[in-house]
């Protein structure tokens, strides 16, 4: 056996195979042969039960695995009826108020069949308290839950946008959800480390290795600092990643990324779990790449970024619809993108195979290039004082800022083509309006919270609230409290309220 720091040699077949550190070729040994990846849709639109008729469609269609798309007032901690929701309200996710939309939510589906995943980061402590409430009401053992939450604030501050609360108590929110997860909700993977929304902002795929290892570096120090050992929660640490166009690129992507993230810990950390080493990655097809104008080539787009991911081993995907550009994906294409995993899995025959490109000099070279232009981009994060002092900083943002305005002028000066958009126009092609969302619904969905306020325990639901506050201002882990005001209908208006009036808010630099 070579070492792992070794590099490589003559015909690439030095590289050790798949299950082996530094796990370049892939996590498990046998891969695809053994199990295929979980196929997940990314699905949240208008209200409750409309979510739920979509998601037992697509489980019915044969995907594997259930991620929810929350609308902004969620991802903000705001209730539907709260005035700075006005407008937003189910429009780019599902709206949940309360345990009342969970069960809705999740009606007729056995939450110990599926894993779910929850991509949501601000108030992520509030969805998983409100999962559990829920498999607790069902009489689900809590051991049985699998599933991720993201549970990723820093890459909120770097490029989306949707965070609430300053970076202390933020990150507090986050070791608390790590550290109760771990004697309540083992199988559960309490962050993924997002580089998604990152490359999607615009960074380079360089970047996206750089700056989502650096932020799980912070988290990883983070949780270890406030008590955890490296092995009681790196196991249950997961990624997400972006898959662009450049095939060759996005494959090296994902096998650069895996082994520096195990060279990365091991280095620091020295764990003797060797899961606690290894790179688990979710990836989704490219959204910004998706485009407007003839729409229907976005079903090529995707089906191409699905195989890179695949070819660089990822352990989940989610596949765009072709009309995401336009609105919400219709029930025909999100059918076509889960089928467009299937055709790969089924058809392709590349399943058969561990690592199928790995020994090619042009795979393994570029490896060693987003390895080496990856691991300069973190040390100048650390030598800035780490993640989140860049965060701070603007360090990050800025570094975004400028990768987006290159792909900018590129696409603009035809440096860079793309169909339909740049090049191979057609001045006849009709844009489709893609779903419609019915604008009435939103005074439905406040009707029903403010029914639900009528109805529950006011007075339980006070005191509840009143723990969770005490919680808070003495430090200590706010979960079970959380929990317990939620399953009397506290709503998650009212829960991050509570933080928002001990915590308080926070702008991060722009990075400009």
């Amino acid at each position: 056996m070579t070492n792992a720091n070794d590099s490589l040699e003559g015909d690439r077949l030095t590289i050790q195979n798949a299950g082996l550190p530094p796990y370049r070729r892939g996590i498990h040994e046998g891969m695809y042969k053994q199990k295929l990846w979980t196929m997940r849709q990314y699905a949240g639109f208008t209200n409750p039960r409309k979510t739920n008729k979509r998601f037992r469609e697509l489980l019915d269609s044969g995907q594997t695995g259930l991620s929810v798309a929350f609308d902004l007032p969620t991802q903000l901690g705001l209730d539907s009826d709260d005035s700075l929701s006005r407008g937003e309200v189910g429009r780019v996710g599902v709206p949940i108020d309360s345990i009342n939309d969970m069960r809705v939510l999740f009606e007729g589906i056995n939450l110990t069949k599926v894993s779910t995943s929850m991509t949501i980061n601000a108030p992520a402590t509030t969805m998983l308290a409100l999962y559990v409430a829920y498999a607790d009401e069902q009489g689900i053992d809590r051991a049985k839950l699998r599933g991720t939450v993201q549970n990723d604030i820093l890459k909120e501050y770097i490029a989306r946008g949707l965070y609430i609360f300053p970076p202390e108590e933020s990150t507090k929110l986050t070791t608390d959800l790590m550290k109760w997860s771990k004697d309540n909700v083992p199988k559960w993977n309490t962050l993924s480390v997002s580089g998604y929304h990152l490359r999607e902002a615009g960074c380079t795929a360089a970047q996206e290795i750089a700056l989502t290892l650096s932020n799980a570096l912070f988290y990883v120090r983070s949780a270890i600092n406030c008590g955890l050992k490296i092995d009681d929660f790196a196991p249950r640490i997961s990624f997400f990643f972006a898959s662009h166009n450049n095939l060759i690129e996005e494959v090296c992507k994902f096998r650069a990324a895996r082994e520096l993230w195990h060279r990365l810990i091991m280095d620091e950390f020295s764990p003797s779990n060797p899961k606690s080493s290894q790179l688990r990655f979710h990836t989704q097809t490219s959204g910004v790449t998706l485009t407007a104008q003839q729409p229907m080539n976005n079903t090529v787009r995707v089906a191409y970024q699905a195989l890179s991911a695949i070819l660089g081993g990822t352990q989940s995907l989610h596949t765009n619809s072709f009309d995401e550009a336009l609105g919400l994906p219709t029930e025909e294409s999100a059918k076509l993108a889960l089928r467009t995993q299937q055709i790969i899995a089924y058809e392709t025959g590349i399943t058969d195979f561990i690592d199928p490109l790995g020994g090619s000099p042009i795979i393994e070279n570029t490896t060693d290039e987003l390895i080496q232009n990856a691991k300069q981009i973190i040390n100048s994060i650390e030598s800035s004082g780490g993640a989140m002092e860049g965060v701070k900083s603007g360090l990050q943002q800025s570094m975004i800022h400028e990768s987006a305005w290159q792909h900018l002028s590129d696409v603009e000066s035809c440096k860079e083509l793309v169909v339909g958009v740049n090049t191979k126009l057609d001045s006849a092609a009709v844009l489709d309006e893609g779903m419609v969302l019915d604008s009435n619904e939103e005074i439905n969905i406040v009707n029903r919270l403010e029914e639900i306020r009528t109805n529950r325990n006011e007075e339980e639901v006070k005191r509840l609230l009143s723990s969770l506050e005490e919680a808070c201002s003495n430090g200590e882990n706010v979960m079970d409290p959380l929990i317990g005001a939620l399953k009397a209908e506290a709503t998650v208006g009212e829960v991050n309220g509570v933080f928002r009036k001990l915590f308080g808010t926070w702008m991060a630099p722009s990075g400009v």
